[in-house]
């Protein structure tokens, strides 16, 4: 049988299937923070405050959690396979995403659905009496629908998730696994730029405010994340066609398969570092705009000037492209005058870009710059896994970066207000940093797992990571909106908010992160789990 004999054994097709799953998550990812750049809007124009914004947010992971929806993916995933899991969970995606559109249209308000919302769900028993209740009392009707329409996109997302680890693990297991899961994920990130510049963008279209449009442009991108799905299902057929590999499994699922999971030190350490890390990143996210408006200084600029135009916008996004594609494509290429001068293009390219969006005095603009430095450093940390190692010592090393972001925008960041160029500055520097860290995270976490479980089972084994990552996806978002309610009593202006207790809060989640990362490298040396190994054996 010669090398080339499969799909996955062509680097070119590993990769298009690669780039097929990726690009699908960037659209779920734009989708999942459309309304983050746009939280002073929704106060102004469907009268949610912090709590209401919080508590409609938390709501993705609802069903997840609760309803332990993620489980039962795992099985769906492990029972039916990733092709089918994926067609399943972009539907699911764009089902929910219609349902918020609808929530924010114009065409809700005043309609007899929200006279129907507004005096109901303002009571769930139990989960009220347990204090988890997606809704509360005088909650507004757009916001309880919104809510919903969340849960079920999040069922999807999540879905997606778990399923796009386990189609990278089948189609890159034994050959370069980190790199592909950090590439997917440096792309998949780049959904959080292109969201805070086009959903402001839209929302803002044309000189009329109009929130729907914002959540619009995100429905439109996961019809495409469904397409990309499907063509991911041919292939992955076919390739299924080649190996005789049976897609769906013979063994039946049993429940003593998580009891083997659940019984793993070793797992349960990554999983509560997930949890962990990822609550101090997705539901900060989620207020980071705001934070910035809050404590950063900024004029407003002459609308009639090329910075308060639509183009400079579309320009300012294509300059993120020359960013993100150079910085990639330096950690491939073997010419070194071709890879030092892409290098330098990136580098003049992300400081146009930072200079743009301080020109453009928004707080959003600002923010957009997060993932721009992981995309160009996670194949180098996934590169650097697959051939030396180290996994468990990157997930120490982003905890501690973690930790200094968080108390940098509680502390040093509002010290700098009133002093324009200053604040900015301070603002780019420790969002670049911040999102570093959190490409130490996807580069060395996810392939750990592999390494801690049967591969029978491996779906169900992400399943439950991504479920306890969850119940800090849904806590902390509605943590940050009650804890910035309850410490700004009487502020009505969204771009007033002390955010120090929120971020304290947030450092105090890196600082577990820590410890459990300390702790996960003596269990590794004990165990020898192999997470400190590399992934491409001599």
């Amino acid at each position: 049988m010669n090398q080339q004999s499969t799909l996955r054994d062509s680097a070119a097709m590993r990769w298009t299937a690669l780039l097929l799953l990726a690009l699908a998550m960037f659209c779920a990812y734009i989708f999942m923070d459309i309304l983050s750049p746009i939280k002073d809007l929704m106060l102004e124009t469907r009268g949610w405050d912090s709590t209401a914004f919080g508590t409609m947010q938390g709501s993705e992971t609802f069903l997840n959690v609760f309803v332990f929806f993620l489980i039962f993916a795992g099985i769906i995933l492990d029972k039916m396979g990733v092709r089918f899991t994926a067609v399943l969970s972009g539907a699911v995606m764009l089902v929910g995403a219609l349902i918020k559109w609808y929530a924010v249209a114009e065409s809700f308000m005043g309609s007899s659905l929200e006279a129907w919302f507004t005096n109901n769900l303002n009571y769930i028993p139990v989960f009220d009496e347990l204090g988890v209740s997606p809704f509360y009392q005088g909650m507004p009707a757009s916001a309880k629908v919104a809510a919903i329409g969340f849960m079920i996109f999040g069922c999807g997302a999540e879905m997606a998730g778990i399923t796009v680890s386990r189609g990278i693990v089948k189609w890159f297991k034994g050959r370069e696994m980190a790199l592909a899961m950090g590439s997917e994920m440096a792309l998949a990130r780049l959904g959080v730029a292109t969201c805070m510049i086009f959903s402001p963008f839209f929302a803002r279209l044309g000189g009329q405010v109009s929130v729907s449009r914002s959540v619009a442009f995100g429905v439109v991108l996961l019809c495409i994340a469904l397409m990309m799905f499907v063509v991911y299902f041919f292939m992955d057929r076919k390739l299924d066609a080649q190996t005789g590999e049976a897609e769906e499994k013979d063994d039946p699922f049993k429940v003593s398969d998580i009891g083997k999971i659940l019984s793993d030190s070793g797992f349960w350490i990554v999983a509560l570092l997930c949890v962990l890390y990822y609550s101090a990143i997705f539901p900060f996210q989620k207020y980071a705009v705001n934070m910035l408006q809050c404590n950063l200084t900024f004029t407003e600029v002459d609308p009639d000037s090329f910075w308060a135009g639509t183009t400079v916008t579309i320009v300012q996004y294509l300059i993120m492209l020359v960013v993100a594609a150079t910085a990639f494509a330096f950690n491939f290429l073997k010419n070194k005058s071709l890879k030092y001068t892409m290098l330098c293009i990136s580098i003049v390219a992300l400081v146009t870009f930072c200079y743009m969006g301080y020109m453009r005095q928004s707080a959003e603009t600002v923010f957009a710059v997060f993932p721009l430095l992981a995309v160009g450093i996670t194949p180098i940390l996934g590169n650097y896994l697959d051939h030396h190692g180290k996994g468990a010592t990157m997930l120490v090393l982003g905890s501690l970066l973690l930790i200094g972001c968080h108390l940098t925008f509680a502390f040093i960041l509002p010290a700098f207000k009133g002093n324009a160029v200053g604040g900015v500055v301070i603002a780019y520097l420790t969002i670049l940093v911040l999102g570093a860290s959190f490409s130490l995270v996807p580069a060395s976490l996810w392939p750990s797992v592999p390494k801690l479980v049967d591969a029978k089972i491996i779906g169900s084994a992400y399943a439950l990571i991504f479920w306890i990552q969850n119940i800090g996806l849904w806590l902390f978002p509605l943590l940050i909106g009650k804890v910035l309610d309850k410490t700004n009593p009487g502020v009505t202006d969204p771009t007033q908010y002390n955010y120090t207790a929120p971020l304290v809060m947030l450092a105090c989640l890196g600082l577990a992160a820590l410890v459990l990362g300390l702790i996960l490298k003596v269990v590794d040396r004990k165990k020898g789990l192999g997470l400190e190994e590399p992934n491409i054996k001599a």
